[in-house]
């Protein structure tokens, strides 16, 4: 994916959460640094290093937690974000009074820290794909409070989100059909209640579920944990139907089974691994 085309949340929305993350570290005063400066800090500059090699996300969200201690403070940023980079690279240069760079030390680093590991793993996920026209997406499998960012890395990595909340469209999992009754009565009842143009998804689980999710004109038909054999069979009775209906697969997706799964054919490839099973990447902040 071009790193361009990312969209980072809006700022509206950026600095509440910003906000409190520092107010939640911040407490009722730095005491080591309000210590150090209690009549007000000097000017200072600092760097942030990796140590160890990755790709870097959350760069202008790192920018932003400075900017809210300090109008004064420059976030120079050396390399672009979504960049590879070496155990070693300075990623970036900051200079202002020093109060407001160690405080917002922590929190900025935690931010950037999270989102380039989600981002690098992200990325090794999506290399395993990358001359396939399967594409990578995420889930809903995220950290409360974090989802838009943990969505926003792996964009960054070269993924697509999938739906961010329950309210993006319509997705009929194993137990809504449970409660329904079957997929076909829970497709015509969600058909009829749901505003145009919401689309419908539905997870089956056994090629007879698929039949039935074709018969009621589902938009999108995710293969739940099936064998590659049956995922064969399913995208052929698909694709034999409509060569518009989008199928996605999921379940257990790995770096070692990823492309034997789009080698069967579907559109997309969906997985919770790059974000819960993702470290962090080392990054630290040295005063100059």
């Amino acid at each position: 994916m071009n790193v361009s085309t990312v969209v980072l949340p809006p700022f509206l929305l950026l600095d509440s959460w910003l906000q409190t993350w520092l107010l939640e570290d911040i407490g009722r005063g730095d005491r080591t640094t309000q210590g150090l400066f209690p009549t007000g800090a000097p000017p200072g500059e600092a760097q942030w290093i990796v140590k160890e090699a990755g790709i870097i996300a959350g760069l202008p969200i790192s920018a932003r937690v400075f900017s809210l201690l300090s109008p004064d403070v420059t976030f120079t940023t050396l390399v672009a974000e979504g960049a590879t980079c070496d155990r070693g690279t300075v990623i970036a240069a900051l200079r202002g009074p020093l109060d407001a760079l160690l405080m917002g030390e922590r929190v900025a680093l935690n931010l950037a820290m999270r989102l380039s590991g989600i981002a690098s793993l992200t990325r090794q996920y999506g290399d395993q794909i990358a001359d396939l026209p399967t594409r990578l997406t995420d889930t809903r499998k995220t950290t409360p409070g974090l989802r838009a960012l943990e969505k926003y890395a792996t964009q960054v990595g070269g993924a697509v989100n999938h739906r961010v909340g329950l309210d993006d469209a319509v997705m009929i999992k194993d137990n809504h059909i449970a409660a329904a009754g079957g997929i076909e009565p829970a497709i015509a009842q969600i058909r009829s209640r749901i505003p145009y143009p919401l689309t419908i998804e539905v997870e089956t689980e056994t090629l007879e579920q698929v039949e039935a999710a074709l018969h009621q004109g589902a938009d999108i038909i995710m293969l739940d944990n099936m064998s590659l054999t049956m995922m064969r069979q399913a995208v052929a009775m698909i694709r034999k139907t409509s060569d518009r209906i989008k199928i996605e697969a999921s379940g257990n997706i790995t770096l070692e089974t990823i492309r034997s799964v789009a080698e069967t054919g579907v559109d997309y490839i969906s997985s919770s691994a790059p974000i819960t099973r993702s470290t962090w990447l080392d990054l630290s902040m040295r005063m100059l």
